[in-house]
């Protein structure tokens, strides 16, 4: 199993990050490189909660969303052709006084069979450099939608 932490400081508030993050929409892979349309679906949303498969290149997982906590987005794997037990990805958010936000992000990959376990010491390694510039991407990319920036 690996555990992938990820950091940084972004222009996006909490409430345009939780937007970026669970806007399932066309375009979806503008913001997240490893989300392709492909395998986008969109099985159920609610106010505070989705469930979403979603995935890229022969990689896919179905994701429960949980964005009740202003602070935080959890996003649990309920499915997947590679991933099981704990796999997911969680979200938190911190607002600075200086009005950026810190965004901590933890990643959690275990493999439920061969090729999983294989990809998961991948990403575990040399892999994390890739899902870093990822999620750096991804932060750029929401700030540069404004989701619900004021005058936007």
């Amino acid at each position: 199993m690996s555990t992938i932490h990820f950091h940084q400081t972004t222009t996006a508030t909490p409430e345009q990050f939780v937007a970026g993050l669970t806007d399932f929409g066309p375009g979806r892979a503008e913001l997240f490189g490893n989300s392709s349309e492909k395998y986008l679906k969109v099985h159920r949303r609610g106010d505070h909660e989705a469930d979403v498969t979603e995935g890229a290149g022969g990689v896919w997982e179905r994701l429960h969303y949980d964005w009740s906590d202003p602070d935080r987005v959890v996003m649990t794997t309920t499915d997947s052709n590679v991933w099981g037990g704990h796999s997911g990805h969680t979200y938190t958010f911190t607002r600075k006084p200086d009005g950026t936000t810190e965004v901590d992000a933890v990643v959690v990959r275990e493999g439920k069979n061969v090729k999983g376990h294989l990809l998961g010491a991948v990403v575990g390694t040399v892999g994390k450099h890739k899902l870093e510039k990822a999620f750096t991407d991804s932060g750029r990319a929401i700030e540069a939608r404004h989701y619900g920036a004021p005058g936007a």
